[in-house]
């Protein structure tokens, strides 16, 4: 899923569902034109991650997937295709490639040690 892609369905998740216009304002701050949310959307809707419905003159989108959804295949893409499938790898460049407050760093500890304890 592209950045547009993204922000896009962002906004259908925020809102729950939205026109063309609403993605549009809300998306205002990136300068898009009308006619490129709605292209993103019609691809967005081929891909099967929205529907839309006929309001009127207007097409009322909403997502199809959640963001969790979303978020466990793009991770699982990111982990197959740039490391291999190596978890440890990706985690290894996640938390050396920038860094990391100490709150941020003990909720990984704790994520690691339930991780732990549920297997």
């Amino acid at each position: 899923m592209s950045e547009l892609q993204l922000a896009v369905i962002r906004v259908l998740w925020q809102r729950k569902k939205a026109a063309v216009a609403e993605v549009h304002e809300a998306l205002e701050p990136r300068g898009l034109a009308l006619t490129t949310v709605a292209t993103v959307l019609t691809r967005l809707e081929r891909a099967g991650l929205v529907a839309h419905r006929t309001a009127g003159r207007h097409y009322m989108y909403r997502p199809l997937v959640s963001e969790e959804e979303v978020r466990r295949s793009m991770e699982s893409v990111l982990a197959d295709r740039l490391f291999e499938g190596d978890v440890a790898a990706l985690v290894s460049h996640l938390v050396n490639a920038r860094d990391i407050e100490p709150g941020d760093l003990a909720q990984v500890k704790r994520l690691i040690e339930e991780k732990e304890r549920h297997q």
